[in-house]
C-alpha cells in the first residue's frame, strides 16, 4: 500500500502524504494512475463534476458496500459465558457455539485485553450485473452482465478503520478517487459522502458491518450471544453451524419514519465446524417506501466469506474476504422491478491493537452535523441537501434508482421519481 502520492505536476516536487493509503496497483495501472484518481473527491462540487457513467457506478458501490451497519447495537459484555442450560435448546446450542468461537478466536482473556483496534486494507469493488423489467433478465426484461472481480475488473481503493470499545468507530474509504467517511461516537452513527452532506442514521448508533467481518471477534461473540441455532449448512465445502439473529422491533421502529418502514433485518452467522471460526456473515433487510397507491419495496442481501485467519497478539483476525450484494427493488408495477448485483474483495494489510492516544475525541461527528444538532434541527435533513442523482438513459438510467439505499435517502428519491 502506498502512503505517499507523487507530484504529478513536477517530477522533482515533494510527495503528498495520503490520508488513506492506496494500493500499489493503482500506480501501476494506466486506468487508475491519473490526477483524477490521485485526488480525493470529498465535496459536493467536485463530485458533481465527475459523476458520469463510470463515476455513477462508483457512487453506487460506495453507497451500498462502503460502510453498511449491523441491524442493532451490540450489548457489550465483559464475559458471555453464561449458563447454557438456562435457555431453550436453540438458544443453548447457539451459546455453546459462541463459546467455541471465543476459544478458537484466542480465548476470553485475549479478547478482553483489546481496548482499541486499527486496521488498514485494500479493496476492489464492481457492479457485476443489472436486470430490470418483467422478465428480470430473461426474455422480457433487460439484463446487463457488466463485469466481475474474478476477471480483473473493478474499482480499486483502500480504507483505514479505527475502533474503540464499547461502541466508538471511524472509517475512511477511498475508491478510484472518491472518498467516504463514516463513524459513531456512541450516540449517533453518521456518514459523509461526496454526493451528500454529513447525515446521521436514524435510530441508535450501530456497529460497522466491516468490523464484524473477522476484524473484531469480541463484537462477533457479543452479537450472536442472543442468537438461536437453526441447523447446519455446507458453505464452499465448509460444514458450518448456522446462527440466526433478528433485529428487535424497537430498533426497526427507531430506524423507520413516516415514509420509510424498516420491515425486517436478519443476520446469519456461519461458524465452521472444523475451526470454530466465523466463516460467513450474511444479512438481509427489507424496506417499504410508502407512496400513494403504490408502495415500493427494497430488499438488500449481503453475503461475506471470511478468509485467511492469522494470529495477531494471540487473537485470530481474518485478513481477506469476499462480499456479494444483491439489491432488489419491487412493487405493484412490475416494469419498475430491478435487481443489481455487486461484488467486493478485500485484504487486510495492517492490524494493531490498543492504540495509544486514541481517545473519544477522535470519533466526534463532523462539525456541520454537530452544528445542525446544536441548533435543534433534525440532523437527518442534511441528507436532503445533496445534489440530485444524475439520470442515466437506457438501462443505465435504472441504475440511478439504486444509487442511494440509506433509509433516510430512499424517501427523498422516491418522492423525486413521483414528481
Amino acid at each position: 500500500m502506498r502512503t505517499l502520492c507523487p507530484n504529478l505536476d513536477r517530477e522533482d516536487g515533494l510527495e503528498t502524504v495520503l490520508e488513506v493509503p492506496i494500493p500499489e496497483e493503482m500506480f501501476a495501472s494506466p486506468k487508475h494512475r491519473t490526477r483524477h484518481n490521485m485526488k480525493y473527491h470529498t465535496d459536493e462540487k467536485s463530485a458533481a463534476s465527475v459523476f458520469g457513467s463510470r463515476d455513477a457506478e462508483i457512487q453506487l458501490l460506495l453507497g451500498v458496500v462502503g460502510a453498511p451497519l449491523i441491524p442493532h447495537p451490540i450489548r457489550y459484555q465483559h464475559s458471555i459465558n453464561t449458563k447454557i442450560n438456562d435457555h431453550p435448546i436453540e438458544a443453548s446450542m447457539a451459546k455453546y457455539i459462541v463459546q467455541q468461537y471465543i476459544a478458537a478466536a484466542g480465548g476470553e482473556g485475549a479478547l478482553n485485553s483489546i481496548d482499541s483496534m486499527y486496521a488498514m486494507g485494500k479493496i476492489k469493488m464492481v457492479a457485476s450485473e443489472f436486470s430490470a423489467g418483467d422478465g428480470m433478465g430473461l426474455n422480457k426484461g433487460n439484463m446487463m452482465k457488466i463485469k466481475s472481480v474474478k476477471n480483473g475488473s473493478g474499482e480499486m481503493g483502500g480504507f483505514v478503520l479505527w475502533q474503540k470499545r464499547p461502541d466508538l468507530w471511524s472509517i475512511e474509504l477511498v475508491v478510484s478517487g472518491c472518498k467516504i467517511s463514516a463513524g459513531s461516537d456512541g450516540k449517533v452513527a453518521w456518514r459523509q459522502t461526496p454526493w451528500h452532506h454529513s447525515h446521521a442514521s436514524r435510530g441508535p448508533a450501530r456497529p460497522l458491518r466491516r468490523s464484524l467481518q473477522g476484524l473484531d471477534p469480541k463484537s462477533v461473540a457479543n452479537l450472536f450471544s442472543t442468537s438461536i441455532c437453526i441447523g447446519e449448512k455446507t458453505v464452499n465445502e465448509e460444514d458450518c453451524f448456522v446462527l440466526k439473529l433478528e433485529a428487535e422491533p424497537s430498533s426497526l421502529k427507531a430506524r423507520s419514519s413516516s415514509k420509510v418502514e424498516v420491515m425486517r433485518h436478519t443476520v446469519w452467522g456461519y461458524f465452521s465446524q472444523r475451526t470454530g471460526l466465523l466463516f460467513q456473515l450474511k444479512d438481509t433487510h427489507l424496506l417499504r417506501i410508502k407512496a400513494p397507491g403504490n408502495d415500493v419495496f427494497w430488499e438488500t442481501t449481503m453475503e461475506s466469506l471470511i478468509l485467511d485467519y492469522r494470529t495477531i497478539d494471540g487473537v485470530n483476525i481474518a485478513h481477506a474476504g469476499r462480499t456479494s450484494v444483491s439489491l432488489f427493488r419491487f412493487g405493484e408495477n412490475t416494469e419498475g422491478h430491478t435487481r443489481t448485483r455487486m461484488e467486493e474483495v478485500w485484504t487486510i494489510e495492517e492490524v494493531d491493537f490498543n492504540i495509544k492516544g486514541l481517545s473519544a475525541d477522535c470519533f466526534l461527528p463532523p462539525s456541520d452535523l454537530m452544528k445542525e444538532d446544536e441548533m435543534g434541527h433534525d440532523v437527518n435533513k442534511k441528507s436532503r441537501l445533496g445534489f440530485k442523482t444524475p439520470k442515466i438513459r437506457s438501462c443505465r438510467r435504472s441504475v440511478s434508482k439504486i444509487m442511494s439505499i440509506d433509509e433516510e435517502d430512499l424517501e427523498d428519491y422516491e418522492a423525486d421519481e413521483e414528481s
